[in-house]
């Protein structure tokens, strides 16, 4: 049992030492470097200003505002929502290194769900089957013939395995059925369903083009199944599952992410055809939001993915109203938030079609609007302005909008276009939105005092014995001299307990042989709350070279108040054994304490 132990130890952190944590972690939030370490938006909590830190030497990372922290493994724990068996899966999957038989038990922590493993598994398995009859012309031919009049190339059917479901009752559950696979399971994923008058499974996609929609890792994790003719429903898409929340999914990411990080800009479309049919015409940092209304885990995606987001939805009305809703999503932070305006009557698949990718990208992508001018023809459009009334209301929507934007050169800009459009005094205009402007200046002071108090509050610096504590943990996971001298002077009395914990682990750490190792270290801390503090303490600033003499004031300082805290202990005795009538024990307890006190120097 040792040495199977040892082997998942070895495999976990061949892993560990294979992987950059600023590549892994750079598929989820926007890095940039700054000094020795790397910066970006936290993405387990809503910020501005960039809190989060990865340090690519200790192969840590750490957030200063909410504390998440720890090593790449505890990462897509959090992020993902994953035991430590699915992510050592991943991760292993990623270094190219086989876990063999010890993946499902890594590191002795809790195995992977297993019917999700079944799910995934599924979902591969039927998405190889469609895409092999769409490509094989003995099933495939009226599919391949439908994709074709809709100008689908072979290259971009390869990209996205589309398939097609021919038209059979049990093409797909028998090919289930051949593999074990449990059918009452694929009925609540959707994929078969039961007869009422006997029981038995069928395919519920038939004579459909089948879209498959991954996550955004690359998995296949459900169907949008597509008719050829005019049969209803026209798009016929799988459930949510526990393995597919479209809220969490962006279409296309997986294919996307490496063109949004190099540009730096993400599309955002509204469909998964139109996503397609971009990538089809070299706009490959495009992505969609599975055609349902934009939510917060797909907002906080895209801000964290690209400093430019482009905002493309359809030119009708529900088109507009949705984008107007995602740019509100989006803005409000440090993203630059335009949005492409389609001509009326075509969504980006037709325009694509009709005028090519080239155009598209000139006429449409770069010629976006920028959010406030969108803004503008937004308000205009909710207002009849040859009417009075409406064309003041419409001013003041403007004027609303205006005072909101923190640059005083765009500020000026917008109030000149109002005052030309309607022949209004500009320093009318300007004395309006400054007042508007004190308005929400004063609420932005009163939220901005609020957050200051919380933050200082938890900025406040800790006790000098809990700073000592601190000091001394981030010194021992550096040396085995230091842990041993700590080990001898305070063994346990730690004042604070996780600290207590953290020494405890430090100790063990050591006696099992190991050479001093952070990363190492804190990737045997099974507690994820160890992790985070654990990291935040490896990454605190102290002096590379030991300072003898600070880790002898530090040690003085904690055994100080251990020392006080014992003292207070023996008060708390002393006026219990006073309250009970004991006396003569509260006597000797008196003395004990004057002599403690003594010794402290009091």
């Amino acid at each position: 049992m040792h040495d199977i132990l040892q082997v998942q130890q070895q495999k976990i952190e061949e892993i560990r030492k294979s992987l950059d944590i600023v590549d892994v972690i750079g598929d989820y939030v926007q890095l940039s470097k700054q000094g020795k370490e790397f910066v970006g938006l936290c993405p387990f909590h809503s910020e501005k200003s960039p809190s989060f830190s990865v340090n690519p030497e200790k192969q840590l990372y750490h957030c200063f505002g909410c504390g998440a922290g720890g090593n790449i493994f505890t990462f897509l724990m959090e992020i993902e929502g994953m035991s430590f068996a699915e992510a050592a899966d991943r991760l292993a999957d990623r270094a190219k290194i086989d876990l063999g038989h010890f993946s499902s038990t890594a590191s002795g922590r809790s195995a992977p769900s297993d019917q999700n493993k079944k799910h995934l598994a599924a979902f591969e398995l039927l998405t190889k089957f469609y895409h092999y009859l769409l490509t094989t012309a003995k099933y495939g031919s009226v599919g391949m013939a439908y994709l074709e009049k809709r100008a689908f190339s072979q290259e971009i059917i390869e990209r996205f395995q589309i398939g097609y479901a021919v038209n059979s009752w049990n093409a797909a559950s028998s090919l289930l059925q051949r593999r074990h696979v449990d059918l009452s399971q694929m009925a609540k994923l959707g994929l078969v369903a039961s007869r009422g008058f006997d029981q038995k499974y069928f395919d519920k996609y038939r004579n459909r083009i089948i879209f498959p929609i991954f996550n955004l890792r690359g998995k296949a994790i459900a169907f949008a199944g597509r008719t050829l003719g005019d049969e209803k429903p026209k798009y016929l898409n799988t459930p949510e599952s526990p393995i597919f929340h479209k809220g969490d999914i962006l279409y296309g990411y997986h294919l996307a992410r490496p063109e949004i990080r190099k540009r730096n800009q993400v599309v955002l479309l509204e469909g998964y055809v139109d996503v397609i049919r971009a990538h089809q015409f070299g706009i490959t940092w495009s992505v969609a939001s599975m055609g349902t209304s934009l939510t917060e885990k797909q907002a906080s995606i895209l801000k964290r993915s690209a400093e430019t987001i482009v905002v493309c939805y359809d030119s009708d009305s529900a088109g507009i109203e949705a984008a107007f809703r995602a740019a509100g999503m989006l803005s409000g932070g440090s993203n630059l938030i335009r949005i492409a305006r389609m001509p009326e009557g075509l969504d980006p698949d037709d325009y694509m079609i009709k005028f090519g990718g080239e155009q598209f990208k000139s006429d449409v992508i770069g010629a976006s609007q920028t959010l406030m001018s969108f803004k503008m023809d937004y308000f205009r459009r909710k207002r009849n302005l040859s009417d009075e009334g409406d064309r003041l209301l419409y001013i003041e929507d403007v004027l609303r909008e205006v005072s909101m934007l923190k640059q005083a050169v765009a500020r000026d800009h917008y109030l000149r276009l109002l005052a030309d459009e309607f022949s209004i005094s500009l320093d009318a205009l300007k004395v309006q939105a400054k007042q508007l402007q004190k308005q929400l200046q004063r609420k932005s002071e009163r939220k901005q005092q609020r957050e200051a108090v919380q933050i200082a509050q938890k900025k406040q610096l800790p006790p000098a014995f809990e700073m000592a504590e601190r000091m001394l943990l981030a010194q021992m996971m550096r040396s085995r001299e230091v842990t041993a001298r700590v080990q001898e002077a305070i063994g346990g009395n730690f004042s604070v307990d996780v600290h207590q914990a953290l020494a405890a682990f430090l100790y063990a750490f050591y006696e099992e042989g190991h050479e001093p190792d952070e990363g190492l270290f804190i990737q045997g801390l099974e507690d994820i709350s160890l992790q985070r503090i654990a990291a935040q303490i490896s990454l605190m600033p102290v002096s590379p070279q030991i300072d003898e003499q600070e880790i002898g004031d530090c040690v003085s300082q904690v055994l100080k108040h251990s020392e006080v805290l014992m003292i207070e202990e023996k008060e708390r005795e002393r006026k219990q054994a006073e309250e009970s009538g004991r006396f003569e024990l509260s006597a000797m307890l008196l003395s004990e304490i004057i002599e403690m006190k003594k010794a402290l120097g009091k």
